[in-house]
C-alpha cells in the first residue's frame, strides 16, 4: 500500500489519477459559503479549493479555516415567500390574464394563485 500517501511524489499522483480518468483542477476562489440547515453559514476566505472530475462526477476539496456566522441573507430573501407558501405572481402575468379575459386585476391574481402562475390554466378558467 501507499501508507497514506504522504510520501508519494506529486507527479506520479498525477499521473495516477490521469489513468483513473480523474480530472484536477485549481479554483481560484476568494470566498466559499456554506450555509447549513440551522441557518449558519460556514465562511471561508482564501481557500484552497480543488473540483475533481471522476468519470462525470465532480467533487469539490475546500482546504481552510471557516469562520461561522449566521445566514442573515439567506433568511431575509427566502423568509417571507416560503412562509407564505404561495407562489409570487409577476404583475405583468395578471395584466395578462386581464386582458385576454377582460377580468378584474383581483380576479386575475385568484385566478393565477389557484392555478400556481399557469397563465393558460388561469385565463381557461375565467373563459
Amino acid at each position: 500500500m501507499f501508507g497514506g500517501g504522504g510520501g508519494m511524489n506529486p507527479r506520479k499522483m498525477q499521473q495516477m489519477m490521469e489513468q483513473m480518468g480523474i480530472d484536477v483542477t485549481e479554483i481560484d476562489a476568494e470566498e466559499v459559503v456554506i450555509t447549513t440547515a440551522d441557518g449558519r453559514e460556514l465562511v471561508f476566505s482564501d481557500a484552497d479549493v480543488t473540483q475533481m472530475d471522476a468519470r462525470g462526477q465532480e467533487t469539490y476539496q475546500i482546504l481552510g479555516e471557516p469562520e461561522e456566522r449566521e445566514a442573515t441573507a439567506a433568511v431575509e430573501s427566502g423568509g417571507e415567500a416560503a412562509d407564505a407558501g404561495e407562489p409570487e405572481i409577476p404583475d405583468d402575468d395578471v395584466e395578462i390574464v386581464v386582458q385576454r379575459t377582460g377580468a378584474s386585476p383581483e380576479e386575475a391574481r385568484a385566478a393565477l394563485k389557484g392555478a400556481d402562475g399557469d397563465l393558460a390554466t388561469a385565463i381557461d378558467t375565467l373563459e
